[in-house]
């Protein structure tokens, strides 16, 4: 990530009002692959939704979209949860199984009591598969979300076909920035999101974006929440090195206006990539593109994904 985090905590934010595009009604698989339009549900609590079990983590996830399509697996950056992709999953269902989960620590999966990798979480990527028994899938990763698609594409190569990648990096971050996310772990752990939730709003999402469902989920986290992330966040390894082994049909997006992962480290990582087919800068946006300019964000993807993950 770029630039100081805890300057940017202090950066004002007056925008509100409701949260973006929450018209969209999303597409669910029933048992014998019918399409059921269902209402959007914003404010996730796990009610009804499904799990799977790994390493004693029971993890939440949903799918839509017809049953026998191929699968698309959808991973969420920091600080998010599934839900960031409904605008995207609405666009894509008709034609794909869409799978979305919370990671640990968020979402409907909850907070979590131990340490954890980005490569423990891509085994929970793998896990989810082998739960829903499905041997070939797609990835479409956002921030931390990529972090992990990538772990996973080097974990069980021959599982995965396509892999979109959104905000993301195979590096590291700069000490001066890990060492905000301590700081932020500890204000968390202190008085939970509320002296930050604002600035974090601005930070990930762009001055412009009426997010105040993503505030009062951060308002509704514990103050246990943020620790383990945190931690698996900063003591990430670089995989720089080993990208030449994701040999996957990929495409690239990212906002020129990121202000938390430089557009350079997009443009570093598709040239890196050996099956990068696009790079996808998209204007006026954050670190969110996918959910702030998802209008910009959905052809290119559906159309990647209607060519290479098939």
């Amino acid at each position: 990530m770029r630039g100081d985090f805890s300057e940017n905590f202090r950066t004002d934010f007056r925008k509100s009002g409701r949260f973006g595009k929450q018209s969209v009604i999303s597409v669910r698989c029933s048992g014998e692959g019918q399409l059921i339009l269902i209402p959007p549900c914003y404010s996730k609590v796990g009610i009804g939704m499904p799990f799977f079990e790994r390493e004693g983590i029971r993890f939440a996830y949903d799918e839509f979209g017809p049953a026998g399509a191929p699968v698309v697996v959808f991973s969420h950056g920091f600080l998010m949860d599934g839900d960031m992709f409904q605008s995207n999953i609405a666009e894509l269902a008709n034609e794909f199984r869409c799978v979305v989960w919370d990671q640990r620590g968020f979402g409907a999966t909850g907070a979590t009591t131990r340490a954890f990798s980005y490569w423990d979480s891509a085994q929970d990527l793998i896990a989810l598969l082998d739960h829903l028994e499905v041997a070939s899938a797609s990835l479409v990763g956002m921030s931390q979300g990529g972090f992990i698609s990538m772990r996973a594409a080097l974990l069980e190569p021959d599982r995965f076909r396509a892999i979109a990648l959104i905000s993301t990096r195979s590096d590291v971050d700069s000490e001066a920035v890990q060492q905000s996310f301590e700081e932020l772990k500890a204000e968390w752990a202190r008085n939970g999101a509320k002296n930050v939730a604002q600035n974090l709003s601005a930070f990930l999402f762009g001055p412009e974006y009426a997010a105040s469902v993503w505030i009062q989920k951060w308002m509704n986290a514990g103050s246990d929440h943020f620790e383990h992330p945190v931690n698996a966040l900063v003591s990430r390894d670089d995989i720089t090195p080993r990208l030449g082994e994701i040999t996957h049909t990929s495409i690239v997006f990212h906002g020129r206006d990121d202000a938390a992962i430089s557009p350079d480290c997009a443009e570093a990582l598709a040239a890196r990539l050996p099956n990068c087919k696009d790079l996808v800068l998209v204007d006026r946006a954050g670190h969110t593109p996918n959910l702030t300019h998802a209008e910009i964000v959905n052809p290119p993807l559906r159309d990647f994904l209607l060519r290479y993950a098939r």
